[in-house]
């Protein structure tokens, strides 16, 4: 699909028409790339505000999202045949805005009459009784409030029509713009609105309503522009403290995967600490202790890897529903799950650390698992998970 950028009044009429047509961005994207300061045009765009960047686009045909290049290869009337085409297939309001795209290619092309049909047959299907005639919309509210927004650039666009045939239409067209505009802000659609109300204030820049209206939609852009810079600066935050993390684990030689079903740890996570952003900060890790013999397990929520083993056992031993007592430091062994799918026994002195980086065990969705069993019930569960994992 392409763009095609609507040719000024003073534009060289000998000119090739048959180049390929300036690919121009979409208000989005301007404001994308204005927000963040990227882009080709990054020095001339950050020193602009984005009403003055719309303006700029002004010369550009209204409400143009995109057309497909017509062709006429068997000498078939092409209006005639996309009218048929559009008139009954989809939604309403796609039908309507399928008459809607047909017209912004006309208008390319600066074929404001025929333009002007294909934007009247769009209201007509909007403005129409009989429900019938088109698809049942999967969601009404939706439909309505697209034919709602439609019907305006519908009007709109007709209107600019209007005005190239006959000068007599400016009023209508400013009164459409506001309509339009009005249309846009209700539905927080605040890059179109400022689009639109400011080509509306461009014809009649004496009109009351419409500076108002204009008024009104600078003050709710710069809130948005506002919470889009932060929203932004948070993005890129996250994604700094991720490749950091991602690195940091990588000179460790740590492995980590996810599963299909994660488990909620809520707040817990692997990070770096005290600072997220720096590679001199030291991992911590959510630690699952399992106690598989008795179904119970403890979860150590920020487990420094310098800390030993050892250092958590002891202030988390004995357990409270130990009744036996058997879970003591000196009379307990602990193990991992390794890469493999089998059992690694770990020293209860090794740091968390030594025992991630020695490339046979791993960190499942973001935990460490570390099962702890008394030293004397440890053969009889070794051989219970041997024969639970097929080994």
């Amino acid at each position: 699909m392409s763009r095609i950028e609507e040719l000024p009044d003073d534009f060289d009429e000998h000119v090739s028409l048959n180049d390929a047509p300036k690919i121009l961005p979409s208000i989005e994207e301007l404001y994308d790339q204005h927000i963040s300061a990227s882009g080709p045009s990054q020095n001339q765009m950050s020193s602009k505000s984005f009403e003055e960047i719309v303006q700029d686009m002004s010369k550009t045909p209204l409400f143009m999202n995109s057309l497909d290049e017509a062709t006429n290869d068997d000498g078939e009337n092409i209006m005639l045949e996309a009218i048929k085409a559009l008139q009954n297939e989809g939604t309403k309001a796609e039908v309507a805005q399928g008459f809607k795209e047909r017209g912004n290619e006309m208008v390319a092309e600066k074929k404001w009459k025929d333009a002007k049909e294909f934007y009247t047959k769009g209201l007509a299907v909007l403005t129409a009784k009989d429900e019938d005639k088109w698809d049942k919309p999967e969601d009404e509210t939706a439909e309505e409030k697209l034919r709602v927004l439609l019907h305006e650039q519908l009007l709109v666009n007709r209107a600019r029509c209007n005005l190239e045939l006959s000068r007599d239409a400016l009023t209508f067209t400013v009164e459409a713009y506001y309509r339009s505009a009005s249309a846009l802000l209700a539905l927080d659609k605040v890059l179109e609105a400022l689009d639109v109300a400011s080509r509306g204030f461009k014809l009649d820049p004496t009109n009351t309503a419409l500076k108002k209206l204009l008024d009104q939609i600078r003050s709710r852009m710069a809130v948005k522009e506002a919470e889009d810079r932060r929203r932004l600066a948070e993005l890129r935050r996250k994604q700094q403290e991720k490749a950091t993390l991602d690195a940091a684990l990588k000179a460790r030689k740590i492995v980590v995967r996810g599963s299909k079903n994660p488990p909620n740890l809520e707040d817990a996570t692997i990070r770096l600490s005290p600072d997220p952003l720096s590679p001199k900060s030291l991992l911590e890790f959510p630690v699952m202790l399992l106690y598989p013999m008795h179904n119970q397990t403890d979860l150590i929520k920020a487990w420094a890897e310098k800390d030993a083993i050892t250092h958590h056992l002891s202030y988390i031993l004995p357990l409270p529903w130990d009744s036996k007592n058997e879970y003591k430091l000196s009379t307990v062994d602990c193990y991992m799950d390794t890469i493999s799918g089998g059992l690694m026994k770990v020293g209860k002195k090794l740091t968390l650390l030594e025992a991630l980086s020695n490339g046979k065990t791993e960190v499942v969705d973001g935990l460490v698992r570390i099962y702890v069993v008394p030293v004397s019930l440890a053969p009889q569960w070794i051989e219970e998970m041997k024969k639970k994992k097929g080994k």
